[in-house]
């Protein structure tokens, strides 16, 4: 008896090799392959004889490409682009008083648009397909990521110098609109960093995320010297003050860390809740940071480390590629080990891992039959990729992010070929521009905080 015909597929992506994983999480290459999606979900990563003649509305032939996951950027400050190059070549404390924090005391819900849509555009051509924002006025992020098919884990950032309305207001807004976007937003509380957001207030935000089952996201430990001046002025760390305080008995995911010292890794391993970290390498680099994200340490814990720009104020791009091939090489640096992390291991941090880090590893991070259809296609056939001996190290060291020719979310097409379907990049400059002079201006001498750790 004759099977029935399989029903319509909604996209089918032909001719690609595969990045997959296999039951150990090993990172693999299935060549010739098609990706077959339906309803925003892959049903099948199988051959290209096997799609041949199957019925699909809209059909992709990555002949010569490679299929990945798309990335996840698990911690940045989109709206932050409009800052780009504004603090340059400054001392962190001198960055944030003099320069970034005077500049934010400035900031509309308009100015936040604009750097949202301006830095989805730029992550959409990067090959990003979900990022974990933490900003202010994120009403209007939310309606950026719902306007433009991306991803994203968000949440409103807040201090403690705001009073009770600040941790109010995040709630709010994690409550707004979580399952948003048709489900592509899930929500976050976000206290800025232990710095910032005293002991009472994140055990407030503790109970908060346990009440209403949400994450909390934040920045802790984010260099030494904020390690150090924790525990000369409270004879704790700044993770030591996320257990007191209850967060690390939520899912927590902690960006930078480059400040987690010894004495942090067994209270970190002990946590009873989920605990994630963000590594962002690019601004440790650029600030002169003497340490970085102890990646090795933490993968050897089983904690997640996922891959992350940060803000493009310090970072100057939301460039998820650099960041991979830069957490490699910084990890090989700093241990003396040129074994650590390779290639395939670069690729699972900037894949599964990285999925993990926001939570969303169920549903992201591998193609697969049933994982979300967040699909980025890549080519190698420049000749700054050729010729390709080791798969893995050709996309971690030698590919761009300006190799990703077609990014996908949900099974829907955001940039096919190179060219943005759902943001007008040039419109977007146009308002920018206009703003700059009024966003720019510190003569007020007023700031949004005061960065003394």
């Amino acid at each position: 008896m004759t099977p029935p015909p399989a029903a319509a597929a909604d996209l089918v992506i032909t001719g690609c090799t595969v990045l997959v994983h296999d039951d150990q999480e090993r990172i693999g290459f299935q060549e010739n392959a098609a990706i077959v999606v339906r309803g925003g979900v892959i049903e099948s990563v199988t051959s290209a004889d096997a799609v041949r003649g199957r019925a699909a509305v809209e059909r992709v032939d990555a002949a010569g490409q490679v299929a990945l996951p798309g990335l996840v950027n698990c911690h940045t400050h989109a709206p932050m682009v409009a800052l780009r190059g504004a603090a340059e070549d400054l001392p962190t404390e001198e960055w944030f008083n003099d320069v970034v924090w005077p500049i934010e005391s400035n900031l509309t819900e308009k100015d936040v648009a604009l750097g949202a849509r301006l830095a989805c555009a730029e992550m959409i051509r990067g090959g990003v397909t979900c990022f974990a924002d933490h900003y202010f006025s994120m009403d209007a992020v939310a309606a950026v990521v719902d306007e433009c098919g991306m991803r994203a884990h968000l949440g409103e950032a807040f201090f403690s110098s705001q009073g009770p309305r600040g941790r109010e207001r995040s709630l709010e807004f994690a409550l707004r609109h979580r399952g948003g976007a048709g489900g592509r937003i899930t929500t976050v509380l976000a206290p800025h960093a232990p710095y910032t957001v005293d002991d009472a207030d994140l055990t407030a935000t503790a109970e908060l995320a346990h009440a209403h089952g949400l994450p909390v996201h934040l920045h802790a430990s984010e260099n030494r010297d904020q390690a150090e001046a924790s525990l000369a002025r409270h004879g704790v760390t700044p993770i030591e003050v996320l257990r007191r305080t209850g967060i690390l008995d939520t899912d927590v995911l902690i960006a930078h860390g480059t400040g987690i010292l010894d004495r942090d890794l067994p209270v970190l391993r002990d946590a009873t809740g989920r605990v994630a970290v963000a590594t962002a390498p690019r601004g440790y680099l650029k600030f002169a940071w003497p340490t970085t994200t102890p990646v090795r340490a933490l993968r050897d814990l089983g904690i997640p480390v996922g891959l992350a720009t940060d803000g493009a104020a310090s970072n100057n791009s939301l460039d998820v590629w650099e960041s991979m091939a830069l957490t490699a090489l910084v990890q090989k640096s700093t241990t003396g080990d040129p074994r650590r992390l390779t290639s395939r291991q670069a690729l699972h941090h900037a894949t599964l891992q990285s999925a993990r880090a926001v939570g969303l590893g169920d549903g992201l991070g591998s193609l697969a039959p049933g994982r979300r259809a967040d699909i980025i296609l890549v080519d190698l056939t420049g000749p700054h990729t050729q010729p390709v001996h080791d798969l893995a190290a050709t996309l971690v060291h030698s590919a761009r992010s300006s190799d990703v020719r077609t990014t996908i979310v949900d099974g829907r097409v955001l940039m096919r070929d190179r060219e943005l379907l759902t943001i007008d990049v040039p419109a977007v400059v146009r308002e920018m521009g206009e703003r700059m002079p009024a966003l720019l201006d510190r003569s007020h001498g007023k700031r949004i905080q005061d960065y003394d750790t």
